[in-house]
C-alpha cells in the first residue's frame, strides 16, 4: 500500500479495520460523518501521523492498549475534544500523533475490550467471520494481531 492513506467521509459512516494497511500517515477528512479507524495491527509503524480535517464529524480510533495519542498540534474550533479515558501513564508502545483542525467535532479513543466491541459490531466483523470459516482461519477484524493460523478442525454442516 502506499505511504499515505486518504479516508473521507461526507455525510456517512466509513470504516477501515483490522489489518488493512502498513501506512504511518492518514489523511482523514470527515463532515457530518463518523469515521472508525483501526489502528491495532502490529503491522503499522510505531510512529503515526493522522491530518485531520473535521466539520461537525467524529473520529474512533480503535487502539493498542500501550499507544500514545498526542493532540497538541490539532486546532479546535467551537466545541469537541480529544476523549481517552484509557489513556496509559507512561509512553511505552505506539505514538499516535493528531495534527490539522477539528471544528465542532470530537475524536473517540477505544482501547482494549470497547475497540474489539467496536470492531465486532460492524459489517466487516461478519463478513471476516464467514470468509475464515470458509478459510479454514480465524477472524482478524476483532483482533488484527492475531495471526492468521488454521482453526484446528473445521466443522461441517450436513
Amino acid at each position: 500500500m502506499s505511504d499515505v492513506e486518504r479516508i473521507h467521509s461526507d455525510h456517512a459512516v466509513t470504516r477501515r479495520l483490522g489489518n488493512w494497511t502498513t501506512a504511518s500517515r492518514f489523511e482523514v477528512r470527515t463532515r457530518y460523518g463518523q469515521s472508525t479507524i483501526d489502528l491495532r495491527s502490529p503491522d503499522l509503524p510505531d510512529d503515526l501521523e493522522l491530518r485531520l480535517d473535521l466539520d461537525h464529524g467524529v473520529v474512533k480510533l480503535l487502539v493498542p492498549d500501550d499507544a500514545t495519542v498526542d493532540h497538541w498540534d490539532l486546532q479546535w474550533t467551537g466545541r469537541g475534544k480529544v476523549k481517552d479515558y484509557e489513556a496509559p501513564k507512561e509512553s511505552t508502545g505506539r505514538r499516535i500523533r493528531l495534527i490539522g483542525t477539528a471544528v465542532t467535532s470530537e475524536v473517540r479513543v477505544a482501547r482494549r475490550g470497547v475497540a474489539i466491541i467496536t470492531a465486532m459490531m460492524s459489517r466487516e466483523y461478519f463478513r471476516d467471520v464467514r470468509q475464515a470459516q470458509k478459510n479454514g482461519t480465524h477472524p482478524t477484524v476483532d483482533d488484527p494481531a492475531r495471526k492468521l493460523e488454521p482453526a484446528g478442525c473445521k466443522t461441517s454442516r450436513s
